[in-house]
């Protein structure tokens, strides 16, 4: 079987001999081979499939290493837009949770308007019981109201006297004022900062930070 064959060199004469014609060097050039066995030729054939399947393994190699970018690439762009979706939808959520509690509460305190005020009394009657005077700010109360209070003023150990001013801002908003203190409620500074406190929250949690805990006088978590 015949081989390739390689470009013809010119001849070259370089065994070398010395002064009594015996050879010092013999010549490195060999002739080109021109057939082979069909042992070495199932050899060749061998070596060559095997550097094919080789190729071919580096070729699929290369492909999966590209298309495993690919998909990271996609993955990365898709959990950025993720992200934007989810985020999207924890403040759509906390606005629909706060509508609805601003819709539920006005409508229990256009049901019991005096209801926070009587709790306030209630929970600090051993502030006010010692003082002889309370000054209670609310709104729209009438004569019955006023009784009422005071019946609960008086139930809850104060004796003193019982003051009422008509400026509150809200039906549901009042303020006491005694000796040694004062308290106060406000729908409307309840939701302007309980906004406020799930816009911190939703903040510090888009960015991977723990939200603080504030403590109101009272001594609950807020």
């Amino acid at each position: 079987m015949s081989a390739h064959h390689t470009a013809p060199r010119p001849f070259v004469f370089d065994t070398e001999f010395d002064a009594d014609g015996r050879v010092v060097q013999q010549s490195e050039w060999q002739p080109p081979k021109r057939s082979y066995s069909p042992a070495e030729v199932e050899a060749m054939l061998a070596e060559a499939r095997l550097e094919a399947r080789q190729q071919a393994l580096n070729e699929v190699e290369a492909l999966r290493a590209n298309a495993l970018s690919v998909v990271a690439q996609t993955i990365a762009e898709a959990s950025h837009q993720l992200g934007g979706v989810v985020e999207q939808h924890r403040q759509e959520s906390a606005a629909l949770s706060m509508a609805c509690a601003k819709a539920l509460s006005s409508a229990a305190f256009d049901l019991f308007p005096r209801r926070p005020l009587e709790a306030a009394i209630e929970q600090l009657a051993e502030e006010i019981d010692a003082s002889p005077r309370l000054v209670i700010r609310a709104r729209d109360l009438d004569a019955e109201g006023r009784h009422q209070i005071e019946q609960l003023c008086q139930q809850a150990g104060f004796s003193g006297l019982v003051v009422f001013r008509d400026d509150a801002s809200h039906p549901a908003a009042f303020s006491l004022e005694w000796t040694d203190g004062r308290a106060g409620f406000d729908p409307f500074e309840v939701e302007t900062r309980l906004r406020e406190r799930i816009g911190t929250v939703l903040d510090a949690t888009q960015n991977n930070v723990s939200p603080q805990t504030y403590t109101t006088t009272d001594g609950s978590a807020f």
